[in-house]
């Protein structure tokens, strides 16, 4: 407790530093922090008391039927108990920072709506100054920020937790998921908590009917029997139509199982896992003992194996990609296989996909295709530039010409 009271004590001093002279900031300020600092200062009023509030009907129309609205529906039992023990508040945003849901424990709850931390309430940092809900929106990431870090005196006290929510088809952002509380309560885990919470929405979230491999051969429905698994760009796990929560490892596990469905010895999941890392036979088998508990029995053993019909996004794109339907097949790839895995199989697989989509627009630069991967991959020039020499070729005017030069200067900067 010591040494969090510093902790805030130094966070003070900085931020009554920055307000009074912006030039003499303590080095010690994280630079997302100081950033927002910059653009806090030029739009929030330092007597603010509250955040402004959008229009209620509005805010209340956007939510309703939303992906999000589904998601809380899903597990609002779960983020309530989670608010009440912890004493925290809980709030999901749309992807302008503003409050589409909350709910807090008691003691938070009252303090969160004497600040307008409620439904409707703007928390960009231009409207309410440096806050977590905002960074996260803004860097795409989790973020936190504790005590003054916060621009705004009004919730120098708190410390919060976001991570940001994405569509699970599209990998559109969405919004994000915050947790708060009072300093005094900063926890390590916080930061994890928020990330389970925020992987727990979106598996809990309907698959967009608006994506467009939607509608593609061997497409993956949200109400599909048996397994249903997206491991490119962002994961999703549902089993007969319901969202599973799995921790890193378990999923690991999971999408080797599924990539392999006529089943794996003992050693070649150990292998294909952990490959040269010193980890025992027996964790494995707890690893894998977990998952079956998760999946209710639903996994055999000698070889490990998934009885159940299994998809996989990763079948998705190399089937379609097999048939020559390379934009269905640029549609339905999300990006990075498992981004951050050390399974050297699934790094492995993870490359061979990625490499057969480029390779595959090389030899067939559709322009939309093209477009939507560069998405992806906005650094890769060769893909752009086979394109725009295709249509250089051809004399072909096409409306996403001027996109991908644009995407090709900014590559190549």
């Amino acid at each position: 407790m010591r040494e969090l009271d510093q902790r805030r004590r130094d966070t003070l001093a900085a931020w009554a530093t920055f307000v009074e002279d912006g030039d003499r900031v303590a080095s010690s300020v994280r630079p997302e922090i100081l950033a927002s600092w910059a653009r806090s200062g030029r739009a929030v009023a330092p007597d603010l008391i509250g955040a402004p509030l959008a229009d209620e009907q509005e805010t209340s129309t956007y939510w309703s039927g939303s992906p999000l609205q589904v998601a809380v529906e899903r597990v609002e039992a779960d983020l309530r108990r989670t608010a009440e023990d912890g004493d925290l508040v809980i709030a999901v945003t749309d992807p302008d920072t503003r409050l589409l849901w909350t709910y807090g424990g008691r003691a938070m709850r009252r303090k969160a709506e004497t600040v307008n931390f409620v439904p409707g309430g703007r928390w960009d940092d231009r409207s309410v100054g440096t806050n977590a809900l905002d960074l996260a929106n803004r860097l795409d990431r989790p973020a936190t920020v504790f005590s003054a870090e916060h621009f705004a005196p009004i919730v120098h006290n708190w410390v919060c937790w976001a991570a940001p929510l994405h569509d699970p088809a599209t990998g559109a952002r969405l919004g994000v998921i915050d947790i708060s509380t009072t300093w005094d309560r900063t926890h390590p885990i916080g930061m994890a908590t928020v990330r389970v919470l925020a992987r727990m929405l979106e598996q809990a979230m309907p698959l967009s009917r608006m994506h467009p491999a939607a509608p593609a051969a061997g497409a993956a429905r949200a109400d599909e029997p048996g397994l249903v698994l997206r491991l490119l760009g962002s994961t999703v796990v549902r089993v007969d139509g319901q969202p599973l929560l799995l921790n890193r490892r378990q999923t690991e596990i999971l999408a080797l199982l599924a990539l392999h469905p006529d089943g794996l010895s003992l050693e070649q999941l150990h292998a294909m896992l952990y490959g040269d890392h010193a980890v025992t036979f027996s964790t494995l088998k707890a690893e894998v003992s977990h998952l079956r508990h998760a999946l209710s029995g639903q996994l055999a053993s000698r070889p490990y194996r998934l009885p159940m019909p299994i998809t996989t996004d990763v079948d998705q794109v190399l089937t379609l990609l097999r048939c020559g339907r390379v934009a269905a097949a640029v549609d339905a790839y999300g990006g990075e296989l498992l981004p951050g895995t050390e399974s050297p199989a699934l790094i492995e697989t993870g490359e061979y996909v990625a490499v057969a989509v480029r390779e595959a627009l090389l030899a067939d630069p559709q322009p939309d295709a093209v477009l939507r991967f560069s998405e992806l991959a906005p650094y890769d020039t060769a893909v752009l530039e086979a394109c725009l020499e295709r249509l250089d070729r051809e004399g072909r005017r096409h409306p996403v010409a001027a996109l991908l030069k644009a995407r090709l200067a900014v590559a190549g900067r």
